[in-house]
């Protein structure tokens, strides 16, 4: 039965957890995607963390035309394409809106610097994660901080990690849900949508960049690769990812055996890694 957001708000304060994450990724499966922003804005303090890539443009766009309540931030790294960085401004025009940003705080950077050298995610995984959770995962809990929802652009086509991606799903590391709205999409049906709607697109798409992040992290791929295989190209795992999206969508029943609900407006408990 589809949740009703009126009753919640007059009676008592909802509680999130993993049973809410079960009852909305069947609820989100029914709706159009307009409907399934309009949904998640409802239930609480959303958060859309974008990198500028085709689908989080999608989103955006969605965002803007539904006028949802979703704040819309993006993580800059400082490593960023040139390309990334403009996008954020031309998107903001078009739409009207602000995209917040935030960025790593200098002291873990010249830590990992002073540690690993300006390049040396190149040398080895352990250096790699060390960046990017300087870099990244640093700056992701400090979006997230007063979030009840942490809404991705997340597909489950994008790779074998993320092959299992469920629309709804209970974060326990971060406690809060994390949303997928474009889990079941194709990248064709999205690219048609990016068309049809003059979405603003990230021009290293038609390079052969169909997955972007950071610029010494990411190069074109090559006729017939998986969409991400050229992030960290030179690492041997295919399970590879900068560990924004490590949760219970890649690591089986992890967080849901961890699970713990929170009541809506509770001050989160995060782990000392974010």
């Amino acid at each position: 039965m589809p949740l009703n957001p009126s009753s919640a708000a007059a009676g008592s304060a909802q509680t999130f957890g993993p049973e809410l994450a079960v009852q909305l990724n069947a609820e989100l499966a029914s709706l159009p995607l307009p409907g399934r922003i309009l949904r998640i804005a409802s239930l609480g303090r959303a958060v859309f963390t974008t990198s500028l890539g085709l689908e989080d443009q999608v989103l955006t766009s969605i965002i803007a035309a539904t006028d949802a309540e979703v704040r819309i931030v993006t993580l800059d790294t400082g490593r960023l394409f040139a390309e990334t960085e403009t996008l954020i401004g031309d998107t903001e025009a078009q739409y009207g809106l602000t995209i917040e940003v935030f960025k790593p705080w200098k002291d873990e950077v010249d830590g990992f610097v002073a540690l690993y050298g300006m390049n040396g995610f190149y040398d080895s995984v352990e250096a790699r994660h060390a960046c990017c959770h300087a870099r990244k995962l640093q700056p992701l809990g400090r979006a997230l901080a007063d979030a009840d929802i942490w809404v991705t652009g997340l597909r489950r086509g994008q790779s074998g990690n993320r092959a299992n991606a469920p629309l709804a799903e209970w974060d326990a590391d971060r406690s809060l849900l994390k949303i997928n709205p474009l889990a079941d999409q194709s990248l064709e049906a999205l690219q048609a949508r990016a068309k049809a709607d003059d979405v603003p697109i990230n021009p290293l798409h038609a390079r052969g960049f169909p997955s972007i992040g950071c610029e010494p992290c990411t190069r074109a791929i090559k006729p017939g690769e998986p969409e991400r295989a050229g992030r960290w190209w030179w690492e041997q795992d295919e399970r590879r990812e900068c560990g924004l999206h490590l949760s219970a969508s890649v690591s089986g029943s992890r967080a849901q055996s961890q699970a713990q609900p929170r009541v809506q407006g509770q001050p989160k408990v995060t782990a000392s890694t974010i």
